[in-house]
Order: C-alpha cells, then sequence, then structure tokens
C-alpha cells in the first residue's frame, strides 16, 4: 500500500516528466549525444566520446531542464537491433531522431529507418527532432539539406523541426532541447499520455481504497472485546 500511495503523492506534486525515444541508425552519435546531454544538464560529467561502445539494448538518461524531468532512451541503431525501437513507441512523448550529416552515404538508410518510425501507430502525433549531428566535421551537410531529405515539410500532423548539432562539441544541443520540450508540452499526444496516466492513478486509488476496507473489517474482526 505504500508504494501505492507513494506513486500517487508522486504522480500529483512532481515536475512534469517526457520520455523521448533518442533513434537513429547505426553510428550516427546517438549515444555520444546522450552523455553530452547529462554532461550539459547535470553535475555528473558524461562519459567521453572515446570511450563511448556501439549501443547493444538500450541507454537511460535523465535531465531536468525548463522545469521539466526528461527521461531519453537511446536505443542500439544497428539494423538487427531496430526490430526493438517498437517496444518504447507507446510511452514515448517525443522523438529525438540523430543523423550523421557528414555521411552522405548512408542518408538512404537513415530515410528508410526514419520513415518506417514515422508509419508506426504507436508513435502518432508525437513531435519529431532531427539533430543533423557531426556539424564539428568538414563535409557535414546542413540541417535544413538534412530535413529536405527526410521531407520534414510533409509532417503536417505533427510538430517537427530539423536542427544543426555537434554532440561531440555540444554546440546547438541546448537549443534543441528547449524547443523539444516546448513541443511536448503543447502536443495532443502528451495530454493523451497524461489522460492514461489518470486513469490508472484512479485505478490505484480504487485499489488503496478497497485495502482499506479490507484492513478495518480484519481489525474490526480480530478486535478483543
Amino acid at each position: 500500500m505504500f508504494s501505492l500511495l507513494y506513486g500517487l503523492w508522486k504522480y500529483l506534486f512532481s515536475k512534469a516528466e517526457f520520455h523521448v525515444l533518442i533513434l537513429g541508425i547505426d553510428k550516427a552519435g546517438k549515444t555520444t549525444l546522450l552523455e553530452k546531454l547529462k554532461t550539459l544538464y547535470s553535475d555528473f560529467e558524461g562519459l567521453p566520446p572515446d570511450r563511448i561502445v556501439p549501443t547493444v539494448g538500450l541507454n537511460i538518461g535523465r535531465i531536468e531542464a525548463h522545469k521539466s524531468k526528461l527521461i531519453f532512451w537511446d536505443l542500439g541503431g544497428q539494423l538487427g537491433l531496430r526490430t526493438i525501437w517498437e517496444k518504447y513507441y507507446e510511452e514515448a512523448h517525443a522523438i529525438l531522431y540523430v543523423v550523421d550529416a557528414a555521411s552522405e552515404s548512408r542518408l538512404e538508410d537513415t530515410k528508410s529507418a526514419f520513415e518506417k518510425v514515422l508509419r508506426h501507430q504507436d508513435l502518432q502525433g508525437a513531435p519529431v527532432l532531427i539533430f543533423a549531428n557531426k556539424q564539428d566535421l568538414e563535409g557535414a551537410v546542413s540541417a535544413k539539406e538534412i530535413g529536405t531529405a527526410l521531407n520534414l515539410k510533409e509532417l503536417e500532423e505533427r510538430e517537427s523541426m530539423a536542427m544543426a548539432i555537434s554532440a561531440y562539441d555540444g554546440s546547438g544541443i541546448r537549443e534543441g532541447v528547449t524547443w523539444l520540450v516546448d513541443a511536448m508540452r503543447t502536443c495532443k499526444r502528451t495530454q493523451e499520455l497524461k489522460q492514461r496516466a489518470d486513469a490508472a492513478v484512479t485505478m490505484n486509488m480504487h485499489v488503496i481504497k478497497d485495502d482499506t476496507s479490507v484492513w478495518r473489517k480484519e481489525r474490526i474482526k480480530n478486535r478483543v472485546w
């Protein structure tokens, strides 16, 4: 019962909490981005790029920004691992799609994976932020070019933005997080996820009420007169 009461208290009085999927094909710089987010928004120093290994499964990062809590789910981008992405779609508030802007040869694979993500019903209405990463490298194309290649203007049913960043030196990341938080706060999907959470809280309150009723009956039954 304590855990239920604590969960209810946390739900009512904690800051707004958002779940963000960090997606993209392998070697786009997703985990480097996650570690840089930790460095920029907390006292915790993220791993340096030379110590980061390819993600096999899931990495989780938590930060606080703009009076909100953000939980990032960084998922492996290798072809054989992309099937696990959809297991996290239903609870996600937004998509942060990372693109290696310095690798034109992999843009077709990037586009194919991106389109598959957008087609999934469980991500309907989720805001999309595209990070055109690796702007610190010579030859990296602009965020506008990446947005055009991914047909970003055609996403009329959801908020979307392409921004140039470098996960290596951190440039552009804060501006992206600001946009992302604003988009999540105002989008319809967030309201739908909140309604689902409200329903779960209501159900838990009924469970607490029922458990309390049983506990009182047992106390009366076992009372020594």
